[in-house]
């Protein structure tokens, strides 16, 4: 089943599938020509008598033999036996060695000079003192495919000078190579390859060496490729693959002029791909794919033999060169590197079988591919490519087709030709219009996803897909679409080998009929449809067996199963269910749940203690429900898989449950909106992988969490609306590199009070170097395997920004979001200097607190700044000169203080409301009715405020103005104390959820 078990992320294996095997016949083969060479021999000779071996080689043999066991598992070949179990029957025929299997002997003298024991399922060790090396004639030794249990490859292999041929591959050798080897004149092929025991650095061999083929793929060496590797000048083949070789791929490669095969794949070979490569005029295959290779990619078109051309998964750069001189070429592959500009023309590569070059950026359209009439495997996925996709009629060999994750437009063209096609994945374009009618030709096809495209019309999925009786994915979800289920008399037929289905907002009503028949459903994904009542009964009786994966959220759905009932797909790793009206209590899922989601429904009642035999839960979300009780102790057991934990917005009473930390990978913890009261529980502190911590709207009550600092990965810690209290005091040990990834912190409405460590929190923090306008969001993820399918889901971190009591929920946080909100405490003398380090602070919220002194010039030098509020405060002094250089800020409220002297001219804080000035009876300037220097000009009488019982203050909305860099914008502003004011400044950065 070829669909998406493969997902051509391995770069469609483009070099020698069969590489093993290739390996271990090398020598064989060796064998097998030297048998026929002596026979020649034996057949010229005048007299031609068969050869007997001799004595000691015989006994050398015998002896050899004796020290290894039989063990079928000692080798991996289907067709491995004992080749020397044969050897003491063929004892009686006047014990000739030479008729043995696996034994060549010379024609004329009767040595031995080859020894074939490859799959033959020895197991033990040798050593020097083996009789093995008393055949001092070999010329080929093949030992390939067995289990000399860690051995040293014996120096004594230097009792071979005659030695042409040696093949140790895959039989569990280990240390270092001995320099021995590169004593052996004559050798010619050397394997050492699938021995992962083998270490040390490159061999050294002598400048007179005569090899001709080194294979040293899947061993342990280290360190740098030397350049004295140019002294193998008569190498046709080398295959360094999978070593741990680092440094630079050496130029002097490029020396080995009789080089036709060369593998330096998956190793850690970093800088630029040498130009001299360009020399090697005989190669036929470049493997350097899966380094950490850089820059251009040289021009290659001197290499005019080559079919194989693989540099995919590094980090290369730039265009990609002139493809036209490498007519041969069968196999490209440059994905999951950088490359940047168009696709190059192809129209010469006629022999063309596999192309990828998928994970890149590449822009523009897909080149014409017309003349590609041998293509079985196209994948251009990941990119930035647009235009249409071009006609693909020709390439009736056609296997796979990845064009997903891209810009394409236009139509998806008539496809009827490719009838071999097994995989089309488009999803994730721009695609538009119907699916085309011929799809329902491609009676071969296995896999089809078109999901996240602008595809319209109606699709009867009973005519479009009924002869697809090989279907096995078909997914359809996020379009336009309007798709038709039922199918009468047709139900039990149509797609029987389904597996995966998406049919994700596609205007569904009910559940298709058709699903009732199938026993082997992995996958399905019905979400964001018209799905109302109950889940039917027969649902329930569906692949009770395989699936793994079921999505019915964001429907109208009530109920899914009894209360005490248990769901009925045992093997249930991903359940969606959040955003439906289900009722009642928390349905339990299966015990191999990995993501539970059952968010914003009208759950009530408990969490049942039974949830923490859960033990592979990775995420749950029980966020926006009815639910109340206290939290059972045990879900802090959960820690060791949990990485997203969503309570928010229920009633949940009680204490936070202690976390076991031992092997905690909790990434995400919200608990806001809760009745959650007491301490925090301090293993919190050993949460090593926490993100993101909410616990805004709780009756927690403790100090400062200055232990939460030490988390090193920690970007968002909201505490606001608690009962948080006393001295914010810095910690004992050095606190250099505390909070050093906190973005955002929110501290509003709580009881600290004393002064407000700025430096004690953000000495060492990144927020001094965050970048604005960032198009990443701050977001965990988790994974799930099910049939092939490498699943990522992304949970992205939240806030919601109060103003005025009322709430504006953000669904999205861009990283390069910082905010700062210590608002309605009881913090008390100056603005700390420091805070005018922290340059990427967008927002900054001081308001209601008992601050005195000036504002800091050092502001300034918040150049992202775009909201500031420090009103209701007694600040006293001139508004600083320097926050003219402000020119993001949108939002600034200083009301309610005592400041004095103009308001800097000149600047958009001349464009802000009065409002945000008001009650401070020394200020004159505009926006403000009393102009400097006008003694009888009208004060503005401050607002009048009515405290509330928990120390916020309520004020009326106020429209303002602002000018914002070189334009406008219409921000809406409350002088709310404990609000964060405008939301018009953040929108830039905050995304709104729909």
């Amino acid at each position: 089943m070829g669909f998406r078990r493969c997902l051509f992320v391995s770069n469609m294996c483009y070099i020698l599938s069969k590489v093993v095997l290739f390996h271990l016949v090398v020598v064989s083969s060796s064998v097998s020509a030297l048998q026929q060479s002596c026979r020649d021999e034996e057949s010229s000779s005048v007299s031609s008598l068969q050869q007997s071996c001799h004595d000691e080689e015989r006994s050398a043999l015998l002896q050899f033999k004796e020290s290894f066991i039989f063990n079928r598992s000692a080798s991996d070949l289907d067709d491995a036996y004992s080749k020397t179990l044969q050897w003491k029957l063929a004892e009686g025929r006047n014990g000739n060695c030479c008729a043995w299997d696996g034994i060549v002997c010379d024609g004329r003298t009767g040595h031995v000079i080859g020894l074939d024991l490859s799959s033959s399922c020895l197991l033990g060790s040798i050593n020097s003192n083996s009789s093995l090396f008393r055949l001092v004639q070999l010329q080929v030794l093949n030992l390939a495919d067995n289990h000399f249990n860690y051995s040293r490859i014996p120096t004594s292999i230097r009792n071979f000078p005659r030695l042409m041929h040696l093949n140790l591959s895959k039989s569990v050798f280990s240390g270092q190579i001995p320099s021995q080897i590169s004593q052996l004149a004559k050798l010619s092929s050397l394997d050492l390859s699938f021995n992962e025991g083998l270490t040390g650095h490159f061999p050294e061999f002598n400048t007179s060496s005569t090899l001709t083929s080194l294979y040293l793929r899947y061993t342990s060496l280290f360190g740098n490729l030397p350049s004295s590797i140019e002294k193998l000048d008569s190498l046709n083949t080398l295959d360094l693959a999978a070593c741990n070789f680092s440094g630079l791929v050496p130029s002097s490669l490029g020396n080995l002029g009789q080089l036709i095969y060369l593998d330096l794949s998956e190793n850690n070979f970093n800088g630029p791909v040498p130009s001299a490569l360009r020399n090697l005029t005989y190669l036929t295959v470049l493997d350097l794919s899966w380094n950490q290779l850089n820059g251009l990619i040289p021009s290659l078109g001197n290499l005019t033999h080559l079919t194989v051309l693989n540099m995919s998964f590094n980090q290369l750069t730039g265009p990609i060169p002139c493809l036209g001189n490498l007519p041969h070429l069968t196999k490209f592959s440059l994905s999951t590197n950088q490359l940047t500009g168009q696709i190059p023309f192809l129209g010469n590569l006629i022999h063309l079988t596999k192309f990828s070059l998928s994970s890149n950026q590449l822009t523009g359209p897909i080149p014409f591919l017309g003349n590609l009439i041998h293509l079985t495997k196209f994948s251009l996925f990941s990119n930035q490519l647009n235009g249409s996709i071009p006609s693909l009629g020709n390439l009736t060999h056609l296997t796979l087709l990845f064009l997903h994750s891209n810009q394409l437009t236009g139509q998806i063209p008539s496809l009827g030709n490719l009838t071999d096609l097994t995989e089309l994945y488009l999803h994730s374009n721009q695609l538009t219009g119907p699916i085309p009618n011929s799809l329902s030709d491609l009676i071969n096809l296995e896999g089809l996803d078109l999901t996240d495209n602008n595809l319209t019309g109606t699709v009867e999925l009973h005519v479009m897909f009924h002869k697809l009786h090989g279907l096995v994915e078909l997914q359809l979800s996020r379009n336009s679409l309007n798709i038709l289920t039922e199918t009468e008399s047709m139900n039990a037929s149509l797609l029987p080998k389904l597996q995966i289905l998406g049919l994700g907002l596609c205007n569904i009503r009910e559940f298709p009929s058709f699903l009732q028949y199938r026993e082997t459903l992995v996958f399905l994904d019905l979400s964001t449809n018209n799905l109302h009542g109950e889940v039917p009964k027969w649902m329930l009786n569906t692949s009770t067996k395989t699936m793994t994966y079921l999505d019915i959220s964001h429907n109208f759905l009530s109920s899914i199963v009894q209360p005490s009932d248990a769901f009925p797909w045992v093997n249930l790793q991903v359940l969606g269910l959040k955003n439906n009206t289900l009722h009642g209590p928390l349905p339990m899922p299966p015990p191999n749940t990995v993501h539970y989601s059952v968010g914003n429904n009208n759950l009530n009642g408990t969490i049942s203690s039974l949830i923490c035999n859960l033990t592979s839960l990775q995420l749950l979300d029980l966020s926006d429900n009815n639910m109340s009780g206290m939290l059972p102790p045990c879900l802090g057991n959960l820690s060791g898989n949990l990485r997203v934990l969503f309570l928010r917005n229920n009633s949940f009473s009680g204490f936070l449950p202690e976390l076991d930390t031992s092997t905690s990978s909790l990434r995400c913890i919200d608990v806001s909106h809760n009745q959650l009261r007491g301490q925090l529980p301090r293993s919190l502190g050993n949460c090593t992988t926490l993100e993101f911590i909410n616990l805004s709207y709780n009756k927690f009550s403790d100090v400062f969490p200055f232990w939460l600092g030490a988390l090193p990965e920690l970007k968002l810690l909201a505490m606001h609306h608690n009962m948080f209290y006393g001295l914010i005091e810095e910690p004992e040990q050095d606190n250099v590199g505390y909070f050093r990834e906190l973005r955002i912190l929110d501290l509003s409405f709580n009881s600290f009070g004393g002064k407000f460590p700025s430096q004690n929190i953000f000495s060492g923090n990144v927020m001094r170097g965050v970048a604005p306008n960032q198009s990443k969001y701050m977001k965990v993820d988790t994974t799930m395997d099910a049939l092939g399918l490498h699943l990522i889901f992304y949970e992205f971190y939240a806030i919601t920004i109060t103003s005025k009591s009322v709430e504006r929920y953000y669904s999205k946080i861009q990283e390069g979001f910082a905010l700062v909100d210590i608002s309605s405490n009881k913090f008390e003398g100056r603005i700390p200097e420091f805070i005018g380090n922290l340059e990427g602070l967008v927002s900054f919220n001081m308001s209601g607190n008992l601050l005195t002194g000036p504002i800091p010039s050092s502001f300034g030098n918040l150049r992202n700044l775009e909201s500031l509020d420090l009103s209701h405060n007694k600040l006293s002094g001139q508004i600083p000169q320097s926050l003219t250089h402000l020119t993001f800020l949108a939002v600034f409220i200083v009301s309610d203080n005592s400041l004095t002297g103009p308001i800097p001219h000149g600047t958009q804080l001349n464009s802000m409301d009065s409002s945000s000035y008001e009650g401070n009876p020394g200020l004159c300037g505009d926006p403000l009715p009393k102009k400097c220097g006008d003694p009888k000009a009208p004060r503005l009488s401050p607002s009048k405020t009515e405290e509330n019982d928990s120390g916020s203050f309520e004020f009326d909305w106020k429209f303002v103005l602002a000018g914002l860099g070189s334009g406008l914008v219409v921000g809406v502003v409350l002088s709310d104390v404990g609000s964060q004011r405008s939301m018009n400044g953040l929108l830039r950065l905050l995304k709104p959820s729909s």
